[in-house]
């Protein structure tokens, strides 16, 4: 509806109409595709990928733009949002972990870890915070090749955690007291029995 409402607009003031918009988009589609319409042979998914950015590239240079195959991704995205995207666009040119086995990227998560926790002794607070986005970037890498989405792993877990705590204050309310009136090793306990009790539910 929106873009039949724009073209309305455009069309009125004499720029452009629908059948622009449509020959725009066919046409785009086209030259993105030319192991498709064209003669070029894409032996996989990953070198059709890469044929589109460099297609893409090019667009961008005859245009004068930026030619940044990043400049695609907005700022504004939530960042894990913007990681994946930031690693798939790299991925499209051939930066990327070696297909295969997950276990360079765990170990590259491991290296990232050990070095937070190195940023950790030190007190630099910039520094931690570098380290931290460290180990985020590549815990969404691995998001990656596992085929999951970080967001929705993440929301998944913040609603797990969500369910199990009101469980917990559930049982103190059952209890007559506040959830803040517990120890620590009380409410471990409270945790460890929404885990069990809910675990069929997560």
């Amino acid at each position: 509806m929106q873009v039949v409402f724009v073209a309305s607009l455009a069309k009125e003031q004499g720029f452009f109409d629908m059948k622009d918009i449509v020959r725009t988009i066919c046409d785009k589609l086209i030259r993105r595709h030319p192991h498709v319409f064209g003669d070029v042979e894409a032996k996989d998914s990953d070198e059709v990928l890469r044929n589109w950015e460099k297609i893409k590239a090019e667009e961008r240079k005859e245009k004068h733009e930026n030619l940044s195959i990043l400049s695609g991704v907005p700022d504004g995205l939530p960042p894990l949002l913007k990681a994946n995207r930031i690693q798939g666009k790299a991925a499209h040119v051939g930066f990327d972990w070696p297909k295969g086995s997950a276990a360079p990227l765990f170990a590259k998560l491991d290296e990232e870890i050990n070095e937070l926790k190195e940023a950790a002794n030190s007190n630099d607070l910039q520094h931690i915070s570098e380290e931290l986005g460290d180990v985020l970037f590549m815990t969404v890498n691995l998001a990656r090749r596992l085929n999951v989405d970080p967001d929705a792993a993440l929301n998944g877990v913040c609603e797990k955690f969500k369910r199990r705590f009101q469980f917990m204050e559930q049982s103190a309310q059952n209890e007559g007291k506040n959830i803040s009136d517990y120890s620590l090793e009380e409410l471990d306990n409270f945790w460890n029995k929404a885990k069990e009790l809910l675990e069929n539910k997560v």
